[in-house]
């Protein structure tokens, strides 16, 4: 059984790191090509828009950060999967 968890909390920690870096990825490689449609930005966008979407619906469902510059969801998401990351690092 403690093999079982140690194995998922592993996998669940590789998941995360993969995608904070593709995210820290999207954030830099947007600076280049803000449309995103080139491969790596499309790759970047498919792998870190699915994770993005319900903190952007959230906001802008109860009316959050409007006219902000700034795109706070995906600062919101990176600070959210830092703090499962730490939470998974306790068990």
């Amino acid at each position: 059984m403690d093999l079982l968890v140690y194995i998922l909390k592993l996998t669940l920690t590789c998941i995360l790191d993969v995608l904070q870096i593709a995210m820290i990825a999207r954030a830099i490689f947007s600076w280049f090509d803000p449309t995103g449609e080139s491969r790596f930005g499309s790759l970047l966008y498919f792998l870190t828009e699915p994770v993005i979407t319900p903190v952007r619906r959230l906001c802008e469902k109860l009316h959050w950060f409007e006219g902000v510059p700034v795109d706070i969801p995906f600062l919101i998401t990176m600070i959210l999967l830092s703090v499962i990351q730490v939470f998974l690092s306790f068990l």
